[in-house]
């Protein structure tokens, strides 16, 4: 606002004939003064951008922060429910969602504001008339702007959602190539990824061409208002009432008050795309956590590992329940499967014991203490859990492994994977422990992948375990070394498992037979077998009929099959 008033009095002292007293000096002292307060405008202006830079970086450190504690514990429905490269573009955007917005106020926003107020209070002392005209323009054109960026936003909004439908396509087709590849299904894959990139490219175009009309008004307006106030400005000018000075005055502040709306115009655009993106965001950080805990929640103290389910149901979606009335006891150190046909509800049971659902009657108790009561936090410290299908962090297989207990030592870890039959392979690596494992584990084959989760839940040593079809991904020579390590990792502790294969059941010390979310069937191997039913249907189908051929004396059947699968176990 200063510096053009120096520039007024220079082309009033180069206008004035020089028997008027003007002279170079004085001159010179006027260009002297024109740079000093141009160098203080700009050190202002290095101040206020390192200060900005300092609120932001730690700015956006928090949120990165606040944003990932928030989203970390939404519950295992919600991650199932939505794509992982979606989550990632969402929390990123909204981290700098919060640096465009803050710059385009302390950058655009309140320096144009100061600008504008300084530039009417002087045009006010040298013409309140113009002043006044300005004024009433200024308003308009920042009314106009802000109710056409309010109009703009629905398009705006569609077009962050196409964005990120963009990202979560692009990921999972990414995420799932060996799979196209393998299906032939490139072809396919680009269609439909077109599709969703025509959506995006359908909301771009409405919202560039929204945009190129605002352009095209403002435009015109600043136009009108330059020739307007020039015109007037001669009028006072013949009347002597304003210098030349004055119009170098003028279009220096209608100049500067153009740039700083155009750029407000643009900030506004940007300003506005960016409270679309964080708004997907937000939406996250409003939803409630689906599994949470209550208010005084104790940690978990396991004294004895007795887990009891207690006339429980549960349902995903309204509806038929998964599990109805499903009454389970299991003793201290009591090692137990469960089986049934699938869709049964035994991958569920073990969902509930994890807490990874909320039962929807009825209560899960591990020593008499409510799941419902007690921290997440320690409930997981307590259990072990092996899945199906392991899912290993892009880490080396040294922190994948020490993932088990994240205080473990060196030679703890080591002993760990010896026991889970992993230090071979792991050994043979070129860097060993310190090899990156790919994305999910993706550079280990299935069986690799299941020792070390093996080898972490070892580590673990927790007093409950949950192995769900924890070798279902390992051949028979690596089955034969694993089961040796799983019978090690399973002593004094209570065991919960899934599992399909004969020669895992029949080492538990009761079966339960799961259908239609129901226990059917209970009791070790040999008395099911004896008892019929659900059990002897899948053990003969499992046996490829073998059950069928000696019906007649199922007593002498168990004991050849026992005797031979004992056979196998002591060869191995």
């Amino acid at each position: 606002i200063i510096s053009p008033l120096f520039l007024r009095q220079f082309f009033n002292l180069l206008s004035t004939p020089s028997s008027g007293g003007a002279t170079p000096s004085d001159l010179l002292f006027v260009i002297f003064l024109f740079g000093l307060s141009s160098f203080l405008g700009w050190l202002m202006r290095r101040i206020q951008v390192l200060s900005l830079m300092y609120v932001e970086w730690n700015g956006m450190t928090d949120i990165f922060d606040s944003t990932f504690r928030y989203l970390i514990r939404h519950s295992h429905h919600f991650f199932s429910s939505n794509f992982a490269g979606s989550l990632t573009h969402k929390v990123t955007k909204f981290s700098r969602a919060f640096e465009a917005i803050l710059d385009s106020i302390m950058l655009q926003f309140f320096p144009a504001t100061l600008f504008v107020v300084g530039v009417l209070v002087v045009l006010y002392n040298r013409n309140p008339p113009l002043a006044g005209i300005m004024a009433l323009w200024v308003l308009g054109f920042v009314m106009f702007q802000l109710l056409m960026a309010r109009l703009r936003q629905p398009v705006r909004i569609a077009r962050a959602a196409a964005d990120s439908a963009n990202t979560a396509a692009l990921a999972d087709a990414i995420g799932n190539h060996a799979t196209i590849q393998l299906f032939a299904g490139a072809s396919h894959e680009q269609q439909r990824f077109l599709r969703t990139v025509e959506q995006w490219r359908l909301a771009t175009k409405r919202s560039w061409i929204t945009d190129e009309i605002v352009w095209g008004v403002q435009g015109l307006l600043m136009i009108g208002i330059n020739v307007g106030l020039l015109y007037g400005a001669l009028q006072y000018w013949r009347q002597g009432r304003l210098t030349v000075g004055d119009f170098v005055l003028i279009q220096v502040y209608l100049f500067g008050t153009f740039d700083r709306l155009l750029n407000i115009n643009r900030e506004l655009r940007r300003f506005y795309d960016m409270f679309a993106d964080a708004g997907e965001m937000i939406e996250i950080l409003r939803m409630p956590h689906d599994i949470r805990d209550k208010a005084g929640a104790r940690p978990l103290e396991i004294s004895a590992g007795e887990i009891a389910l207690d006339d429980i149901t549960f349902r995903f979606q309204p509806g038929n329940p998964v599990l109805r009335n499903f009454h389970l006891r299991i003793q201290p150190a009591e090692k137990v499967a469960l089986l049934g046909p699938s869709g049964s509800g035994k991958s569920t049971v073990t969902k509930l014991l994890l807490r990874l659902y909320d039962v929807s009657d009825g209560a899960i108790r591990i020593d008499g203490q409510n799941l419902a009561d007690v921290t997440q936090d320690s409930l997981w410290n307590k259990v072990g859990f092996v899945p199906q299908e392991p899912i290993l962090f892009h880490r080396t297989l040294m922190e994948n492994i020490r993932y088990g207990r994240r205080d473990a030592g060196d030679e703890a870890i080591l002993d760990a994977a010896r026991k889970a039959h992993c230090h071979e392979f792991i050994a043979a690596l070129p860097d060993g422990y310190h090899t990156y494992v790919g994305e999910r584990g993706i550079k280990l084959s299935g069986g690799e992948r299941q020792r070390v989760a093996i080898a972490r839940a070892i580590l673990k040593d927790a007093p409950i375990l949950i192995l769900d079809e924890a070798t279902s991904n390992l051949d028979s020579e690596s089955e034969a070394l694993i089961q040796d390590a799983l019978e090690v990792l399973m002593r004094g502790k209570t065991v919960v498992v899934i599992a399909h294969r004969l020669s895992t059941i029949m080492k538990m010390d009761r079966i339960i037979v799961v259908e239609d979310g129901r226990v059917v069937a209970e009791g070790t191997h040999q008395s099911l077998i004896q008892q019929g039913g659900l059990y002897r249907k899948l053990w003969s189908i499992q046996a490829g009929g073998f059950l069928d051929d000696v019906a007649a004396n199922p007593e002498m059947a168990i004991e050849e099959t026992l005797n031979a699968d004992a056979e196998q176990v002591e060869e191995r």
